[in-house]
């Protein structure tokens, strides 16, 4: 098999590249609109169609924490709080969408306020004083206060955050955003600022240093423009595509442990997926000599256990796409990211190369039309509504472009710390990151529907998916589905074994009474 040179996985300008030049060797032209305007009145403004449908599912269920987007890293070395507190403000100075509110005009239509200032408080909790078992688990309780407390969109801020002491050159800083004013790409973004500005006002620095260029177009401009852009032919022509593509198309049922409750509760869990680099750095080879993507690969055995688990050769999943195709926007934090629809046909016994060929030319297609924001494409398609699904699709996976190992303040180190995910906007969301170490992701899952053993087998069968195609993308789909097959039967042979062994055992320690007689 073939190996790799052992570099590091790809960034996502490098990914983006590459799918610039399979877009060109396609035949496949992006539309580059033009530039987006600065708005002339300031506020109140529109809501992008993004945040409207946040907008509205905030109002049908009011108090939930799934839109929330968190962040904790561990901050070892000498921090200068007063330098954190003063950067962070500097960033919420910069973007208006972190000074952002949103209310019902007097016509009844949701509007967007910005505060023409706003000072955030970074408040201290000093934990040194405790037992190391008291502060380990006073830290882990409140950053999940942070993550998980409900914003109100009406008073905001939309973005809080907190520091805690936990030792002598370690602290632990944790934030959280709302999605209606932010996106994954966002953070990225807010933290390359903040270690910026924290740089300059470190140690006395007092603000010396080069200051950032100042920021062309702020969201609003961008929500004002997609409004007066996504109208007319020009639409019509790009959701004739998408009606096209997906009409007809089938509801995924994977088979669940509980019966689908009649509207969705939002209470989720996670499972842990890692990846070892070595056999990362083999998916790679496959990509590079396959001529795909690494997302495209991960799909495409992401979509095959789908087909193993439900019977069906229709399948769809929902992707994320960060949707930045002007450069006036790619520094700019806000919500722009937008969600795809990809459908692949698993008919006939296709080998995995095959389908992997559809998903490059589906992937692709797909992001030459990713301007028709999705909530639109619903409006427009009118799906059948139930409280107990999401539209269009209940199943998703999104390969994360903003590195988490990058994180960076001056003169300090940072580890990103997990935060146990309590919620889920879909049956399930399988989130995948490129790391150093290899590919390294989560599971998200409606706890409703899911038990936690159910997941980790739909995790075993991914990574064979993607060991055998790795060994042999010949493979076909039938031979693949039966790998998996044998594999359940014998895991159930298993449980069966044990269970009787239990069984045996408890009858062993039943003392037998003695028999009587009259």
């Amino acid at each position: 098999m073939d190996g790799s040179s052992g570099s590091a996985p790809p960034t996502s300008a490098e990914r983006q590249r590459l799918v610039a030049l399979l877009l060109k060797e396609g035949g496949i032209t992006v539309s580059r609109s033009s530039a987006i305007p600065r708005r002339s009145v300031k506020t109140p403004l529109p809501l992008s169609f993004a945040q409207q449908r946040l907008w509205f599912l905030e109002q049908l269920a009011p108090g939930t924490s799934a839109y929330n987007i968190p962040l904790a890293v561990r901050l070892e070395g000498d921090l200068d709080v007063a330098a954190l507190e003063r950067a962070l403000n500097r960033v919420v100075s910069r973007h208006e969408s972190l000074r952002t509110t949103f209310s019902l005009s007097e016509g009844g239509e949701p509007r967007q306020h910005v505060a023409a200032g706003l000072r955030l408080a970074l408040p201290v909790i000093d934990l040194r004083g405790e037992p190391e078992r008291v502060r380990r688990e006073a830290a882990r309780r409140l950053i999940m206060e942070v993550a998980d407390e409900p914003f109100d969109l009406s008073r905001g801020p939309l973005l809080r955050a907190r520091l805690l002491r936990l030792g002598a050159g370690e602290h632990a800083a944790a934030l959280a955003l709302h999605h209606a004013v932010a996106d994954g790409w966002s953070l990225g973004v807010l933290m390359r600022e903040l270690g910026h500005y924290y740089g300059r006002y470190s140690g006395g620095g007092g603000g010396v240093g080069e200051e950032l260029g100042e920021l062309v177009v702020q969201y609003g401009d961008y929500a004002e423009w997609q409004r007066g852009r996504l109208r007319g032919e020009a639409l019509a022509a790009e959701v004739g595509y998408w009606r096209g593509r997906l009409e007809g198309m089938a509801t995924l049922e994977v088979p669940t442990d509980r019966a689908r409750p009649a509207a969705q509760s939002f209470r989720g869990a996670y499972q842990v997926w890692k990846l070892p680099l070595s056999e990362t750095e083999r998916i790679v080879a496959l990509c590079n000599r396959e001529g795909v993507t690494m997302f495209m690969t991960l799909m495409t055995a992401f979509q095959i256990l789908l087909h193993y688990l439900t019977g069906q050769v229709d399948i769809v999943v929902g992707t994320d796409i960060a949707n930045r195709n002007h450069r006036q926007i790619e520094g700019l934090i806000g919500f722009f990211v937008n969600q795809l629809v990809l459908r692949l046909d698993l008919s006939g016994d296709p080998t995995f190369r095959e389908l992997l060929e559809q998903a490059r030319a589906t992937t692709l297609e797909a992001y030459a039309h990713q301007e028709v924001p999705f909530e639109m494409l619903v409006a427009e398609m009118r799906p059948e509504r139930e409280l107990s699904r999401t539209p269009m699709f209940q199943v998703k996976l999104v390969l994360q472009n903003y590195p988490l190992d990058d994180l960076e303040l001056p003169g300090l180190t940072l580890t990103p710390i997990p935060i146990p995910v309590q919620t889920s906007k879909y049956d399930l969301l399988f989130n995948i990151h490129e790391t150093k170490q290899g590919l390294a992701a989560t599971l998200e899952y409606d706890t409703d529907l899911f038990d936690a053993a159910t997941i980790s087998r739909f995790l075993s069968h991914y990574e064979a998916i993607l060991r055998q195609a790795v060994e042999d993308p010949e493979v076909k789909l039938k031979a693949l589905v039966g790998r998996l097959a044998r594999a359940d039967e014998q895991r159930q042979a298993v449980k069966e074994d044990r269970l009787a062994e239990v069984s045996v055992r408890k009858l062993r320690g039943v003392k037998r009474r003695p028999i009587t007689g009259p």
